[in-house]
């Protein structure tokens, strides 16, 4: 072969590879194109060796990960994805995140307020009364969550049983809480089982004579499957929860029944619903069937909306060779990001006071009322708080009349009530300098936690954290941010007192009325990066700071203790059977 041909055949290896694909060509590639075009014509080995070796070096280091075919820019084009978005992502994948540095547990009368004096709960609820009608006040509650999880155990007996006299003898075998068998011998006592009735009955079939004859896959399967209750593809929001007397409640419901006890104006209860696309047709037609009945109830008219997790949010993965995971037609695998990614419909909701909390975690009538208190004392607190806020930042931009004893006391507070502890030996150079300081740390977003007493729980919980400024910060952290494996970090951890239950309230204006802009807040640092297997294959995905972790790791924070009772989640369908779900104790 020619000097010639060869040249060209390595030009077109380059090209087919780079077919339909956008990318920035470096100063050495474009001196190897022009030294290329020249040894055509030039009749030097040197020349000819230089430039088949910088093309073999070019083929060589080829990185498919950080090119983007046509298809590719139509597909962030749609999602409404910059490329420079999945350039950040990569770099994340390839550098890491930073674990947080945690420097203290918040603990009680250390970061947590314990709230033992009954006259001030009784205050904060009162504040929060007299001003409740005439707020603008929302419920958000993520329900984004399918139940599959909740599920899992019946699901791996679902796809392993063979009905062989070995694995029913295993079956027989393993009676404790949490088993197959425990399951169908309590059947009876969950809440969707008229629901299942109803549907095996539909075919002809009857559940006791199923339960008589062991036919255990049978009946999983008008519970999992598309053939009867179809739970396998059901959100969690809309799975039968709690059982009472005539009728039964989904999850979605008693939130509903929330929204009526505390986030109303006294004409209209206020709910917004996060929810995944596919799923809120089954949202919408549910609560169109049940809501006359519960506006009739409470006397309330209902406000319901809804939003979806942005796909501008949704992050790429890596597969074991750090490539951009791709389906079998060529696309990019894209995955939700977390639950970070609700911090932009949070921030699109416009409320002057907003309520989150997820979507299992809610308890039957009989256990409502600690619920409701509580939440009335977090606003409460909220409302007491923001009120000083908006009188210091007044004060603060009235420049000519500020007293040395007004930036002391205003400081103080901040150090006391806002979550924040300034790093050692600050020093201010002048006044100017001191009330820029304090404005900038009060002029934020303002949340109540409640805080409930570890229990053993996996989740995030409450720290002293040093932010970026080596000051430190009140924030919830994840397991996953904290480096366990040194020790001081994993000592600070172990002494942490309490859980996070995702009992939050939000105020999100400032005190001119001006709304924040809460993407301004989020800490990007608090990614997550974690293994996860897709078509049996090892894969690398990435996550968004978490809503209540990284993107509001800037907000003002106060955190207060709240009973166990407040939190009843429903993680695994076994949790149904726990004494604070069991509303009636058998069905009729």
């Amino acid at each position: 072969m020619t000097k010639k041909k060869t040249i060209n055949c390595l030009l077109s290896r380059i090209n087919n590879k780079l077919t339909n694909y956008k990318f920035t060509i470096n100063t050495h590639n474009l001196q190897c194109q022009r030294l290329t075009r020249q040894s055509a014509t030039q009749n030097t080995n040197f020349a000819f060796c230089t430039i088949i070796r910088n093309l073999q070096n070019y083929l060589r280091t080829y990185k498919p990960e950080i090119m983007y075919t046509k298809s590719d820019l139509k597909q962030f084009k749609r999602r409404g994805i910059k490329p420079e978005q999945i350039e950040n992502q990569l770099e994340n994948f390839k550098q890491g995140f930073d674990f947080v540095q945690i420097q203290d547990a918040a603990t009680i009368n250390n970061g947590i307020d314990g709230l033992n004096d009954e006259q001030k709960a009784d205050e904060f609820i009162r504040i929060f009364e007299e001003r409740m009608n005439s707020l603008k006040i929302v419920k958000m509650v993520p329900a984004s969550g399918s139940a599959s999880r909740m599920f899992k155990t019946l699901n791996t007996f679902f796809n392993t049983y063979t009905g062989s006299d070995e694995d029913y003898l295993k079956f027989r075998q393993d009676k404790e809480p949490g088993s197959i068998f425990s399951f169908f011998e309590k059947l009876k006592e969950f809440p969707f089982y008229p629901h299942l009735k109803e549907a095996l009955y539909k075919d002809r079939l009857d559940l006791d004579k199923l339960l008589w004859k062991n036919q255990l896959i049978e009946i999983l399967e008008y519970i999992l499957t598309p053939k009867g209750l179809n739970y396998n593809a059901t959100p969690k929001g809309l799975i039968d929860f709690h059982i009472y007397r005539d009728h039964i409640r989904t999850a979605v419901e008693e939130h509903l029944v929330e929204a009526a006890l505390y986030a109303n104006d006294g004409k209209e209860a206020h709910i917004h619903f996060t929810v995944s696309e596919e799923h809120i047709g089954k949202f919408k037609a549910l609560l169109k069937s049940v809501l006359k009945n519960y506006q009739k109830e409470f006397n309330l008219k209902y406000d319901i909306t809804y939003s979806v997790q942005s796909p501008a949010t949704d992050t790429v993965s890596l597969d074991t060779e750090g490539n951009l995971v791709r389906d079998n037609e060529g696309n990019i695998v894209f995955r939700p990001g977390g639950h970070g990614a609700l911090i932009h419909n949070l921030n699109d909701l416009k409320e002057d006071l907003i309520f989150i909390k997820n979507i299992d975690n809610v308890a039957p009538d009989r256990s409502k009322a600690d619920t409701v208190k509580y939440k009335k004392i977090l606003a409460g607190v909220l409302l007491k708080t923001q009120n000083q806020i908006f009188n210091y930042m007044k004060i603060l931009s009235k420049k000519n009349s500020i007293t040395d004893e007004n930036l002391n006391e205003i400081e103080q507070y901040i150090y006391n009530h806002l979550g924040y502890k300034p790093k050692e030996g600050l020093v201010h150079a002048d006044r100017k300098e001191r009330v820029a300081y304090l404005k900038q740390l009060l002029d934020r977003p303002l949340r109540v936690c409640g805080m409930v007493k570890n229990e053993g729980e996996p989740g995030g919980g409450p720290f002293w954290v040093e932010d970026h400024e080596h000051a430190t910060r009140l924030m919830i952290v994840e397991s996953a941010q904290v480096n366990l494996k040194d020790r001081n970090q994993k000592k600070i951890f172990t002494q942490s007192t309490h859980f996070n239950p995702v009992d939050i309230v939000c105020s999100t204006y400032n005190y001119k009325g001006k709304k924040y802009d809460l993407t301004k807040y989020i800490d990007n640092t608090q990614g997550f990066i974690t293994s996860k297997s897709l078509a049996g294959k090892d894969i690398k995905v990435q996550e968004l700071p978490g809503l209540w972790n990284g993107a509001m790791a800037n907000w003002n924070t106060i955190f207060v203790e709240v009973p166990l009772s407040t939190f009843t989640p429903v993680k695994t369908v076994f949790d149904l059977l726990r004494f604070e779900h069991r509303n009636v104790f058998k069905v009729e």
